[in-house]
């Protein structure tokens, strides 16, 4: 596997080329925010890491994300099934991964900033916090009763089954809106994700990490709104 990221880089400059790399920081307990300088070499010796363990780790997922973005596919072409596992498989996937991280990323920035920035960052954490209670019932709304539907209807239509899946179909669309919503407060509230000038690399890296879900969302609710839900409609 030919290495990207490599041991001479700086953590910092990892964590702006590859955002999700600091899951994985996080993971190995690698200060990415006031040690952003430093190679990841350094932080490899000082925290006794398995260095070619971490590079394979974050090469791995470098290069997933990198087909990830590859792909380009006419959904209005495939099955319902079809695009309804790429749905769960990369953006209900997403949203499992990212939500708990970011929400501690909220955490850390309101108590280092409290003081500070403590009016956004409370109502930012509130907002947050919603939206992640939103975004899981969400999914399993959607895995566990939606798309068994709707895969049931296109394998062996009936009326019947149509008329179920419309029903949390309508459901569905409604906490689309609400999450929706919640994301268009958190960007006014923040000036649309604009950093203070004295905010740290973590709370730079936390408003990446929330524009980064409220992408995957409209994403997410484009396929199932415009795409598959209009097939059943």
């Amino acid at each position: 596997m030919e290495k990207i990221i490599k041991k001479d880089q700086p953590i910092g400059e990892i964590a702006t080329i590859f955002p999700k790399a600091t899951n994985i920081f996080m993971e190995y307990e690698i200060d990415f925010c006031c040690g952003g300088d430093r190679k990841l070499e350094v932080a490899i010796a000082e925290k006794n890491i398995d260095e070619n363990e971490l590079l394979d780790k974050l090469n791995t997922e470098y290069q997933e994300m990198q087909k990830s973005m590859d792909k380009d596919v006419d959904w209005q072409q495939e099955s319902m099934s079809n695009l309804i596992d790429y749905i769960v498989n990369k953006h209900h996937a997403f949203m499992k991964e990212e939500m708990p991280v970011t929400e501690r990323f909220v955490s850390k920035i309101l108590q280092v900033h409290y003081l500070s920035h403590g009016d956004v960052l409370v109502e930012l954490h509130k907002l947050f916090n919603q939206l992640k209670t939103e975004i899981a019932e969400h999914l399993i709304k959607e895995e566990e009763v939606l798309f068994p539907l709707i895969k049931e209807y296109e394998n062996n239509p009936s009326e019947k089954t149509l008329e179920k899946a419309l029903k949390v179909l309508e459901e569905t669309e409604s906490e689309h809106d609400v999450a929706g919503d919640i994301l268009k407060d958190m960007r006014k509230l923040t000036k649309g994700f604009k950093v203070p000038e004295d905010g740290c690399n973590t709370y730079r890296v936390t408003y990446e990490k929330i524009e980064a879900i409220e992408k995957d969302l409209f994403q997410h609710i484009h396929l199932e709104n415009n795409i598959l839900f209009n097939r059943l409609k």
